[in-house]
C-alpha cells in the first residue's frame, strides 16, 4: 500500500511537472511570438527575459541581457532633450499599476542607433498578491512617425498650393499700381504729382512686404513656444485671403474681446486657422458672411470651473454638415469636398490644438432657416505643456458650451 501510495504520488508529480513545464513553454512561445518587444524584469529591475523582438529591438541577446539592469539594455531618451527619461519600469514599481504608453520617448539600441518607440508596464504579482517584477511591452513605432510626419507636410504643401494663386494675385495688383505710378511720374508729373505719386507707390510696396511676411510667417517654423498674439495670426490670415473672399463674394467679420493672447507656435496656429476659414469659405455662398469672434476665457472659480485661456469660434452660414458626415471629419483622408480637398485639414488642425493643450468643438445646423456651421476652437493661456500629437484622437472632443455666434 505504501509502495503503491508513494508510486501514485509520484506519477502525479511527474504529470504536474510535465503539464507545468508544457505550459511554461507555450508562454515562451507565445510571448517569443508576440510582434511587439516583450521583457520581463525582477523587483530590481534586472532583466530576466527578452523575446525576440526585445532582442531585435535592443540589440542585446537575451544571455547577454539576463541580470543587466532594464535601463541598461533599454536606454530611453526624452525626443527634445535627448535626456533620459524616468524608466517605464520605476513607474510601475513606484505606482503599483499598469502604465500606459509614453510619448515622445527613443530607444537607444546597443550599436547606437535610435528607434522611436511607445512603451508600456504592467506589474506581475505572485499567488500571495504581492509584486513579483514587471512585465514591460515596447513597439517601434518609428515607421508611423515618419508616414505621419510625411502626411503633415503634404497637408501644409496643399495649404500652399491652395493660397499660391490667391498670393500671386495679392502682390501681382500692388506691383501693377507701382509700375503704372513710376510710368506716370516718367511722364512729365509736376513736382506735387511725383510727390503723391512716391506716397501712393510706398502704400502699395508696403502692402506687397506686409503680404511676403504673412506668408512667410505660416511657414516658419518655432522650435520653442512662444506668446502669439491670436489677433495678429487671424489678421494675417485674413490678408492672405483677401482676394479668395473677394472673388467668392464673402465677407469676413472679425470682434476681439479682451487679450487675446497664448503661448504656442506662430507658424502652427496660422496653418490652422488658415484651414478652418477656407473651409468657411468653400461651404459659404455668395453674398453671406463669416463671423470671427474671439473672447478670452478667464479662470472660472464658481459652477463651471476651467483654465484661462482664448477661445476663437468661426462661423459659416452655409448648408451645414450632415449627420453622417460629422463623426468623420477629423479622420484622415475624409473630405466632403470631392477632388478638391485632400481629407486631411481638420485632421491636421485638430492634432496642432491637442499639441498646444487646447480642444475643438464642431457645432452645426442642417436646419432650412438656421443652417450653417461654428467651429470653435479653445488655447490655453500662458505657459502650456505641449504635448505629442503623433496619435491624433478621432471625433469630436467634449468641449465647455459656448454661445453660437
Amino acid at each position: 500500500m505504501v509502495s503503491n501510495a508513494f508510486q501514485t504520488t509520484l506519477n502525479l508529480v511527474r504529470g504536474n511537472a510535465k503539464a507545468t513545464y508544457e505550459s511554461e513553454q507555450r508562454l515562451r512561445a507565445t510571448l517569443t511570438s508576440i510582434a511587439d518587444g516583450v521583457v520581463v524584469c525582477d523587483l530590481e529591475g534586472r532583466v530576466e527575459m527578452l523575446n525576440t523582438v526585445a532582442q531585435q529591438l535592443s540589440g542585446w541577446r537575451q544571455d547577454e541581457a539576463i541580470n543587466h539592469l532594464v535601463d541598461t539594455v533599454f536606454p530611453v531618451l526624452d525626443e527634445a532633450t535627448r535626456e533620459p527619461v524616468e524608466s517605464i519600469f520605476s513607474l510601475v514599481k513606484r505606482h503599483n499599476r499598469a502604465i500606459g504608453s509614453t510619448a515622445h520617448a527613443i530607444l537607444r539600441r546597443r550599436d547606437g542607433s535610435e528607434l522611436h518607440i511607445d512603451n508600456s508596464g504592467a506589474p506581475i504579482y505572485d499567488f500571495a498578491g504581492n509584486l513579483a517584477g514587471v512585465v514591460i511591452v515596447i513597439r517601434d513605432v518609428s515607421d508611423q512617425r515618419r508616414t505621419q510626419a510625411a502626411l503633415l507636410a503634404s497637408e501644409k504643401l496643399a495649404v500652399a498650393g491652395r493660397l499660391a494663386a490667391t498670393i500671386a494675385h495679392e502682390i501681382h495688383n500692388p506691383l501693377d499700381a507701382v509700375v503704372n505710378l513710376v510710368y506716370l511720374m516718367k511722364s512729365g508729373a509736376t513736382p506735387e504729382e511725383n510727390d503723391q505719386f512716391l506716397d501712393m507707390a510706398a502704400s502699395e510696396l508696403a502692402r506687397v512686404t506686409q503680404i511676403s511676411r504673412a506668408m512667410l510667417g505660416m511657414y516658419r517654423e518655432a522650435r520653442t513656444p512662444v506668446t502669439v498674439d491670436l489677433a495678429d495670426v487671424l489678421n494675417s490670415v485674413l490678408l492672405l485671403l483677401d482676394r479668395r473672399l473677394a472673388d467668392c463674394g464673402v465677407t469676413a467679420s472679425t470682434a476681439y474681446y479682451g487679450e487675446p493672447i497664448v503661448t504656442g507656435f506662430p507658424a502652427e496656429l496660422r496653418q490652422v486657422f488658415t484651414n478652418l476659414i477656407s473651409n468657411a469659405v468653400d461651404a459659404s455662398s455668395t453674398g453671406s458672411t463669416i463671423d470671427i469672434i474671439v473672447r478670452q476665457q478667464r479662470a472660472n472659480k464658481g459652477r463651471s470651473p476651467g483654465p484661462p485661456g482664448v477661445n476663437v469660434s468661426v462661423t459659416d452660414h452655409g448648408s451645414g454638415i450632415t449627420p453622417d458626415a460629422l463623426p468623420q471629419i477629423f479622420q484622415p483622408f475624409f473630405t466632403t469636398k470631392g477632388e478638391s480637398g485632400t481629407g486631411l485639414g481638420l485632421w491636421v488642425s485638430q492634432g496642432i490644438i491637442h499639441k498646444h493643450g487646447g480642444t475643438i468643438r464642431v457645432d452645426t445646423n442642417t436646419d432650412s432657416i438656421q443652417h450653417g456651421t461654428t467651429i470653435t476652437v479653445f488655447i490655453p493661456r500662458g505657459e502650456v505643456d505641449i504635448v505629442d500629437t503623433t496619435q491624433s484622437p478621432s471625433g469630436t472632443i467634449p468641449f465647455p458650451p459656448t454661445p453660437r455666434f
